[in-house]
């Protein structure tokens, strides 16, 4: 089964399950029993500031979906940065619980990270596995990215990032027609993958070496190769990302 999972790099809400009870604060709240948070590494220093990374379990069911996922999560540092990727996690999260229509599913932790804190931006990298319910042949896997600059506590969406849209997502598109050959997906990577919309481009990772595009299962081939992540370079797309804006996510 074929699924597309977006970036949430919308202002935070408080995410919930269907029974009503919020998943805040630096424990998880379950939806069906306790709960505990553990942490994952030790601190990080950006700009004088220190972030803390730890994880948080999140558990429950809403009678059509169970889930029991670990969630990438920051501490300490600005606390209104803080706030905003702790939430924006948990909305992506929130996101992929509340998918797949009608199916009945379970979700499950496969990979989580916060993937890289820059001088002024924290990405984030959510990757659950998606199981029919009862099973189905092989577990399909969601992925979710978070980033956020950490001078404003406001999260970076591609509108944000190119002030031309469609000319930063052609710009998307030329680069990983480039860069995906040399990957797993092959020089026959299906194209349609990475046609210049927003769904395409929307799983993205601010790193200092490039915008790390992270294509979903299907995506841009088979599910036999597995998720496939192409690193546009910052240079290549100079001529259409907000200048000021390029050296916040090249941080």
């Amino acid at each position: 089964m074929s699924l597309l999972g977006g970036a949430v790099l919308l202002a935070p809400a408080a995410c919930s399950d269907r029974s009503g009870t919020a998943v805040s604060g630096p424990s998880t709240v379950s939806g069906a029993g306790p709960s505990t948070t553990d942490p994952a590494t030790g601190p990080v220093t950006t700009a004088g500031v220190p972030y803390t990374e730890s994880e948080l379990q999140v558990t429950g069911s809403t009678g059509r979906v169970r889930y029991d996922v670990l969630i990438p999560q920051i501490e300490g540092g600005d606390q209104a940065v803080t706030a905003e990727f702790n939430e924006s996690m948990r909305a992506a999260l929130q996101d992929q619980i509340d998918g797949s229509g009608t199916d009945a599913f379970t979700l499950s932790s496969q990979e989580h990270s916060v993937a890289h804190i820059g001088e002024h931006v924290i990405s984030g990298l959510l990757v659950t596995s998606w199981n029919a319910d009862p099973p189905g042949a092989h577990p399909t896997p969601i992925v979710a990215t978070v980033v956020v600059n950490s001078d404003t506590a406001a999260p970076i969406t591609l509108g944000d990032l190119f002030p031309d849209l469609p000319a930063g997502l052609q710009a998307l598109s030329d680069s990983s027609a480039r860069l995906l050959p040399e990957t797993v997906a092959g020089p026959d990577f299906d194209r349609s993958g990475i046609e210049p919309t927003e769904a395409n481009f929307a799983n993205w990772l601010a790193t200092p070496a490039g915008m790390e595009i992270h294509f979903n299962d299907y995506q841009v081939g088979p599910h036999a190769i597995g998720l496939v992540t192409v690193t546009v370079p910052w240079d290549d797309l100079a001529d259409v990302i907000d200048p000021e804006l390029a050296p916040v996510v090249s941080s």
